[in-house]
């Protein structure tokens, strides 16, 4: 009898347990898809995003090609510097696109919407994961849809570069939306967020070997642009994009970085930002 009676008892907490996984998920893809649903729907943001990568690649492209036309030929041998830069922009469009998708927290919180998720039965951490992925998601279709310009810049693709540099992209964008929603869990106003996010971005990004090669720099630059985590997405973009010879690696106690150290540094950044942004989200809101 005593076993018996233990048997349905014990599988209790079993079945909480697993509805309550089934729960977090469900919240998680819900959140998910509302973040895709705005975007897909919001047709001006998505032409705006794109505007401002194209406006660096043609501006400075071509600009800086004219400005120092000969010492970039020695510096990139045949490439071109708009195709050296390509890589570059593509990270770019992903970087400003992962970090203000992280706006959508202040926003909510201002119309009352975050409030509503808070007090349905959902953790903190799925809502924090669900707004993660949705702008990685986000993000990442940003940074593909400047793909089609590959071939007008004479850069070759297949379908294996592409899975990869997709791959790249959203670890890369996990991480920076990760890191936008750390720093929007503290924050009250709009304003505020697009004040930070603009003196953290144009450092990160100018500093992340998009538009120079990280060689040849001096000691206290070589040692910031290696703390830049803009950087790991950069170089294995610019590997896949490039070739390895253009790419060699970022260089670190003299062993120049691979694709998958790159992607291991990515993802040990992204892990942190994530555990990071749930204890904020939990102790602010």
């Amino acid at each position: 009898m005593t076993a018996t009676a233990c048997g349905p008892a014990a599988s209790l907490p079993t079945r909480s347990r697993w509805a309550g996984l089934m729960a977090n998920a469900r919240g998680v893809y819900i959140i998910w898809y509302r973040e895709v649903l705005r975007y897909r729907r919001d047709r001006a943001r998505l032409i705006s995003s794109l505007g401002q990568p194209l406006l660096f690649l043609v501006v400075f492209g071509s600009g800086l090609t004219a400005s120092l036309g000969a010492g970039l030929t020695k510096e990139l041998g045949d490439v071109s510097y708009v195709r050296f830069l390509f890589p570059g922009i593509v990270a770019m469009a992903v970087l400003f696109t992962a970090v203000f998708s992280a706006i959508s927290i202040v926003w909510d919180r201002e119309f009352g919407f975050l409030r509503e998720v808070l007090v349905a039965p959902l953790s903190r951490a799925a809502v924090v994961v669900g707004k993660a992925l949705g702008g990685s998601t986000v993000a990442m279709c940003q940074g593909a849809i400047l793909l089609i310009l590959a071939p007008i810049l004479g850069v070759s693709l297949n379908p294996l570069i592409v899975l990869k540099l997709l791959g790249l992209m959203f670890l890369t964008a996990f991480a920076l939306t990760s890191m936008g929603i750390l720093i929007a869990a503290r924050l009250q106003s709009m304003e505020a967020f697009q004040m930070i996010m603009n003196f953290l971005i144009m450092p990160m990004f100018f500093l992340s070997g998009a538009f120079f090669p990280l060689r040849g720099l001096p000691a206290w630059m070589s040692i910031i642009t290696r703390l830049d985590p803009v950087a790991y997405g950069v170089d294995p973009m610019r590997r896949l994009l490039l070739g390895a010879d253009l790419a060699p690696g970022i260089r670190i106690a003299n062993h120049h970085l691979g694709t998958v150290e790159d992607a291991l540094i990515l993802a040990a950044f992204a892990a942190v930002m994530m555990v990071l942004a749930v204890w904020a989200f939990e102790t602010q809101e």
